[in-house]
């Protein structure tokens, strides 16, 4: 089942854009609008705190809620046509230095090994200096003397980056034509578009998050810049090229069609998905010798909450304010323990959190493999995800809910998509919405195991890599075929 954003009351009354498969992907799609996520709504927003949180008065017992709880799954995880799938081969475009253990490479090693196990050729073509996972075949473009370090977010360097990369790209479409260029980030989208056009491949495009959004987000643009408005035209342009759009959440798809004017019947949203097996739950006796000897291993006390975080640490995923409401909540109580797991900043953030006078109850693993994340995750008792970017998405939520940590978010779109009715959400960004969120969920810990369950439950029925495999796969049909 492939989902689109619904079209909005701007495109009823005005013209838009006509993709060139529009006559085959309005027929292939008739009828299948975007469903929204949404569960009985079991809960009320506390005005005197802030914070939603759900009435857990109204909740049975675990067992019970297993059994009886009703969701309605994302749009990519309802059944596809049976049908078999036609292999195809595929570059895959991702100019960043893959893999490097954080945010949009999780879903391009995610997305490619699905599509491996679904019988897809497929070759990625990334940066120099990343590292090679899973056995996937990585094209790289060549590197320079002068940078070995992994470059996170916008920045200068991916200017020469992007013309050595275009170089290996098309050396590669012409020694191989490949079916379709499937291109992550709009950089990705725009040297696939010149490969597209001399081999006659048909592009789509994996929309991540605004272009000029994340340069403002990352400090790199101001609204008030002479460039923003050149950046934002070229932004819309790269939009409008691909035959299809994947985005990893029905916001960023509805982003698309409002404020870029994409056709809404190319649109399709795939969301962040997430590996049940591989990210779980304390299972037995061996998993709780592991968890109490890395606690020992970081000295954090046996007797204390372990909050953790999981994911890049910068202003714009709100590395910060979890610092500053972390403060707040230590002024209350001292039997809390933050674990923060991530780069780049580690030694930044280790002195802000000095400064702040919490650093005895702060940790800093640094930069944690992808293969030990599920590990880690193992050692909290909640987990925290600060983020507020506007149109990106937040794929740390899903590996919380399925290793079954209630979850403390600020309330935007993205995390109702993900966590549904069973998130703690502080409305404000602010680091004292965030604190008294966190606080709130601290003081019901007999109410965990409920809201650990019910967000497991939910990324296994709504969140499969594989049937988020199965909906690209119908998707490269319609635009190949």
């Amino acid at each position: 089942m492939i989902a689109h954003p619904p079209a909005t009351d701007d495109q009823s009354s005005q013209p838009t854009r006509r993709s060139r498969n529009e006559p085959l992907l309005r027929q292939k799609a008739s009828g299948r609008l975007a469903l929204l996520l949404h569960l009985p709504i079991i809960g009320q927003f506390c005005h005197d705190k802030g914070v939603f949180m759900p009435d857990l008065s109204q909740i049975r017992p675990v067992r019970q809620m297993e059994r009886s709880l009703v969701l309605v799954p994302h749009p990519s995880s309802l059944p596809v046509e049976a049908k078999l799938i036609r292999p195809r081969d595929i570059l895959m475009v991702a100019p960043t230095m893959f893999f490097a253990d954080y945010g949009c490479h999780v879903r391009i090693l995610e997305e490619a090994v699905t599509l491996r196990a679904l019988g897809h050729q497929l070759r990625v073509l990334a940066y120099p200096n990343g590292r090679d996972i899973a056995e996937l075949p990585v094209r790289r473009g060549p590197g320079v003397p002068f940078n070995y370090r992994i470059v996170v977010g916008s920045s200068r360097h991916k200017i020469y980056l992007d013309a050595m990369l275009a170089l290996t790209g098309l050396h590669e479409v012409i020694t191989r034509r490949p079916e379709l260029i499937h291109a992550h980030l709009h950089e990705g989208a725009l040297l696939g578009r010149g490969w597209s056009l001399l081999r006659r491949s048909p592009l789509v495009f994996d929309f991540q998050g605004s272009l000029t959004s994340e340069m403002i987000d990352h400090h790199f643009l101001h609204r008030g810049s002479p460039f923003y408005r050149p950046l934002r035209w070229l932004e819309e342009v790269i939009d409008n090229w691909p035959a299809a759009i994947l985005t990893s959440s029905l916001h960023a798809a509805d982003l698309l069609v409002r404020e870029f004017q994409c056709p809404h019947d190319k649109v399709f949203a795939v969301p962040d998905c997430v590996n049940t097996q591989t990210f779980r739950p304390i299972e037995d006796a061996d998993d709780e010798a592991e968890r109490q000897a890395l606690r020992r291993s970081f000295r954090i006390p046996d007797d204390c909450i372990l909050v953790v975080y999981l994911g890049l640490l910068a202003e714009y995923q709100g590395t910060g304010l979890l610092l500053q409401a972390a403060r707040e909540v230590l002024s209350q109580r001292h039997d809390v323990h933050f674990l923060i797991m991530g780069y780049p900043g580690e030694a930044v953030y280790s002195q802000m959190a000095a400064e702040l006078g919490i650093a005895p109850w702060c940790t800093f693993t640094g930069r944690l493999p992808y293969e030990q994340a599920p590990t880690f995750l193992r050692l909290g008792d909640v987990a925290v995800a600060p983020k507020f970017s506007a149109t990106e998405g937040s794929g740390k939520l899903l590996n919380y809910m399925a290793t079954g940590l209630p979850t403390v978010a600020f309330d935007t779109p993205v995390s109702r998509e993900y966590l549904g009715d069973w998130g703690v959400y502080a409305p404000e960004c602010d680091a004292h919405g965030f604190a008294t969120a966190l606080l709130a969920l601290l003081r019901t810990p007999h109410e965990w195991p409920i809201l650990g369950a019910a967000l497991r439950r939910r990324a296994q029925e709504c969140f499969s890599w594989e049937q988020a495999g199965r909906t690209m796969s119908e998707i490269y049909d319609l635009v190949c075929d």
